[in-house]
């Protein structure tokens, strides 16, 4: 019977086949690794395939309102994904906080940031690179830690801003500016910077950053959409997760 055998396979691969659908997903910047690293696991668990495109949440914000084809938002805050649900663009019994992240005030320079961030006091650098706080979570985070710290004043001049958490980071990274405020998950392996110094923002002066995820009304009846939403809360997803840095629920 090896050839009704090799029948039944095929069969049963072509239904495999057949069911395997592609989520679209919309990723805040700062979370691209990490769902990097936790797309092969999806494929390889539910057989579908995962397509991302990372930006600047308000950027993501503004091409899922113009039509953009995402079937998930994982934004940077949860602020974006419940406007999508008042604005009838997305399901809300879906939103979700994946992560909790952290802001840090990072350089490439291991000698530069000290562990309490006085560098940003004594004022030795030319440029302190942030997100564009009116379209990153992680920008507006920044300029309410230099509000609290006493300190936007001052700086303000010294600014230069990114247009996502991305290219902030990009911009300390090649010295273009010598220090910034990055996500934490951008700078570190499994709980340790990968290079230069850095100096956790404590979390009482900014906002929280809750990341919610939510899914969009593309991904509605999509599988692979519902499927990846379920994948981000299981243990082996949230190990993965706070490997970069992140708390998760």
């Amino acid at each position: 019977m090896p050839g009704a055998r090799s029948f039944f396979w095929l069969v049963f691969l072509g239904l495999s086949v057949a069911h395997a659908e592609t989520v679209q997903v919309a990723v805040a910047a700062n979370f691209a690794a990490p769902l990097k690293a936790l797309a092969r696991d999806f494929e390889i668990e539910s057989g579908h395939k995962l397509l991302m495109s990372a930006g600047a949440t308000g950027k993501l914000f503004a091409q899922i309102k113009s039509g953009a084809p995402f079937d998930v938002l994982l934004a940077a805050d949860s602020a974006s994904p419940a406007r999508l649900i008042q604005e009838g663009l997305a399901l809300a019994s879906s939103q979700s906080t994946y992560a909790t992240g952290r802001l840090v005030l990072w350089s490439a320079d291991a000698q530069r940031v000290d562990s309490q961030g006085s560098v940003l006091r004594n004022g030795n650098f030319k440029h302190l690179a942030i997100a564009a706080p009116n379209l990153a979570p992680y920008g507006a985070a920044a300029v309410q830690t230099l509000t609290a710290l006493g300190l936007l004043g001052a700086l303000t001049p010294r600014l230069v801003q990114g247009e996502s958490i991305g290219q902030t980071y990009s911009f300390v990274a090649t010295g273009n500016a010598e220090l910034g405020f990055v996500a934490l998950s951008q700078v570190v392996d499994n709980g340790k910077l990968r290079q230069g110094s850095g100096w956790i923002v404590p979390t009482p002066l900014h906002a929280p950053l809750h990341q919610d995820a939510v899914l969009l009304n593309k991904g509605k009846g999509n599988p692979a959409a519902t499927a990846l939403l379920a994948f981000l809360k299981t243990e082996k997803s949230k190990s993965v997760i706070r490997s970069f840095g992140y708390e998760v629920p």
